[in-house]
């Protein structure tokens, strides 16, 4: 299992992904899902993986030896054309590699995120899907998520504006997002890798890799759960109607004693 996500606001994007790959729970390694490819000063890159392990690496391997040989993400004239040659290569491998894994009953099962920027155009961020075929995140739905997506999308969906958050906002909100993954399902977790990209920078220059344990990490981890544990004191109570409800409302069972 694992999680990766890409907030886009108005001032750019936040791209984020753990590094647990299992196949079962006496199987877990470590394994990067952030992939970066950059022409600098023309266009930027970073997509992220989630799926079977196989799968996304042969996919990765090819969009790779594309890039270097010049085509590709290299040569493409805008960003769908880019989320297009993703799916590409994820229609190739699954024509290659599919009928075998329906053999053997394997699902054929990958996602990527691509996030960037193509110089001329605003930053985007695509969902491709194992089909090969892409999402656009848009301004009123202004992020994405690939894998273990329930538990880190309420607090996505709470603070992300595209209008009002700031990259430094966004920052974390991907890594409270991230942590509330990893508290909840053991399959996801460190390390986490962390890149925010300014619109118009045509390169990366803030990246992060938290491991663990890591004293920022463990600060903000520890900040919002208490900050968390106030908001709830800080809430209007509760108040409780003192009748018996009414059976329309629920329905309650009473044993008589006695008599």
């Amino acid at each position: 299992m694992t999680y990766c996500l890409g907030l886009r606001t108005k001032f750019g994007l936040v791209m984020a992904s753990d590094s647990r790959s299992n196949a079962g729970i006496d199987q877990v390694n470590i394994c990067c899902k952030m992939h970066n490819f950059v022409v600098p000063g023309e266009r930027v890159f970073v997509l992220l993986s989630s799926g079977n392990l196989s799968l996304t690496q042969s996919i990765l391997a090819r969009i790779e030896q594309e890039f270097h040989s010049g085509r590709g993400l290299v040569e493409v004239s805008n960003f769908y054309d880019a989320a297009r040659c993703v799916g590409r290569h994820v229609r190739e491998i699954s024509a290659l590699d599919g009928p075998f894994m329906e053999r053997d009953n394997i699902t054929y099962a990958v996602n990527f995120l691509l996030g960037g920027q193509i110089k001329g155009e605003q930053p985007q961020i695509y969902m491709v899907y194992a089909q090969g075929n892409p999402l656009r995140c848009t301004r009123t739905a202004p992020f994405l998520q690939i894998g273990e997506s329930k538990y880190g999308r309420p607090i996505l969906d709470r603070g992300i504006r595209y209008d009002e958050t700031s990259l430094e906002q966004a920052v974390k909100y991907a890594i409270i997002s991230l942590d509330s993954t990893m508290r909840s399902n053991v399959s996801v977790g460190p390390p986490i890798d962390l890149m925010v990209y300014a619109n118009d920078e045509l390169e990366i220059r803030r990246y992060r890799r938290f491991s663990e344990p890591d004293a920022e990490l463990g600060a903000i981890r520890s900040s919002w759960d208490r900050e968390l544990r106030q908001a709830i004191r800080s809430l209007p109570e509760i108040a409780f109607d003192p009748q018996p409800p009414d059976r329309q409302l629920g329905i309650t069972h009473t044993f008589p004693r006695g008599g």
